[in-house]
């Protein structure tokens, strides 16, 4: 064997002891700040406090994980019934409410208390699946601009300010997960197939499994633990099934041609770490197939562990456990505690 053929073994072995070592070291956990946030959430859950207005009061909510939110926190230990032991204030209010009737909810509560006026509304928030808009009311710019708003995910276009508002993560409708056994490169569900050029440049690759819609959620379970990679386009397919996709072992890859802010969970997660992100221009076929097949050499099996460790977050269990999707959504609110507290003889409002 001559020595340039004893060199290309040698080197292609050290390439693959490289490659195994750096897979076969720990995981670091899929978090922003993985050192302070357990010890950060020990924290929230034995001193954070909210006082709900009209506490005792049921509204109509247009998704399940809204109401499912509105039911956990007045049946939590977070509400108090002394507003100056609170960190935060809920306001809440039924999602079909018109806009004029919002504003006269908001003017009331700086008229009839005081904690509205404290911090212009900042410590304020506010449940809205398909977000406040910036209308030209008074009431409806303060509540928009300073408090925070828990809005559905995704949020259209224009409805979300990032750093300030929250998402929620949808309720997962499948069963647990059997097995992670992959037997297809990428997997996608669209309702509106013959509407997407992606959907139809893939439909005729074998490596792909592109449908319409699922028979039952067995088989939807199925389709999404026996793929590598999901596939959602972001600004106008389904996005929702991302957490389930996390769960399941399968790589979320977001389609999108603007940047997303309204991940959920996006002051916890390390989202680079768990999902691929691809842009829409130029050729989306040929790019997405390209960054598929490096992530599956690179990196496929750590994203897929720490979206498997990261879907706990995902969850709306029947009876609240720590870090599931409750807990981390009053996590969230609790990172946004400090506001500043304005002195009312400040305030530049007159009614």
């Amino acid at each position: 064997m001559s020595t340039a053929s004893i060199f290309r073994i040698l080197l292609l072995h050290f390439s693959l002891s490289t490659v195994l070592a750096a897979h076969s070291q720990p995981l670091t956990p899929p978090y922003l700040s993985p050192n302070t946030i357990h010890p950060n959430y020990q924290n929230m859950f034995n001193s954070f406090k909210i006082f709900i207005y009209n506490s005792n009061s049921t509204f109509p909510f247009i998704s399940p994980s809204q109401s499912l939110f509105y039911t956990r926190l007045q049946d939590s230990h977070f509400p108090t019934e002394n507003p100056e032991k609170a960190h935060l204030f809920f306001v809440p209010f039924p999602s079909d409410l018109p806009p004029r009737s919002v504003s006269r909810l908001i003017r009331s509560l700086r008229t009839e208390l005081p904690y509205w006026n404290r911090t212009l509304g900042a410590d304020h928030f506010y449940l809205s699946c398909t977000g406040i808009g910036f209308e030209s009311d008074r009431n409806l710019v303060e509540l928009k601009k300073n408090s925070v708003q828990i809005s559905c995910f995704p949020t259209p276009a224009g409805k979300f300010i990032p750093h300030k508002d929250i998402s929620l993560p949808p309720v997962p409708s499948t069963p647990a997960p059997t097995s992670n056994t992959a037997s297809f490169l990428g997997y996608a569900k669209f309702d509106w197939v013959k509407e997407s050029t992606l959907v139809k440049e893939l439909s005729s690759d074998p490596d792909f499994l592109i449908e319409s819609k699922p028979s039952d959620l067995n088989t939807f379970a199925d389709r999404l633990g026996g793929s590598k990679f999901c596939l959602f386009e972001y600004g106008g397919g389904d996005v929702s099934g991302i957490g389930e996709a996390l769960r399941f072992g399968c790589v979320p890859v977001v389609i999108t041609d603007r940047p997303i802010h309204d991940l959920p969970f996006s002051d916890v997660l390390r989202w680079q770490e768990i999902a691929l992100f691809v842009g829409r221009r130029g050729g989306v076929v040929r790019d997405l197939k390209r960054v598929l097949g490096r992530a599956c050499w690179e990196r496929h099996e750590k994203m897929r562990k720490l979206g498997v460790a990261a879907s706990r977050h995902f969850m709306w269990n029947e009876t609240p456990e720590p870090f599931d999707s409750f807990y981390t959504l009053m996590y969230e609110l609790w990172l946004r505690r400090h506001t500043v507290r304005y002195v009312r003889r400040e305030s530049p409002f007159v009614v």
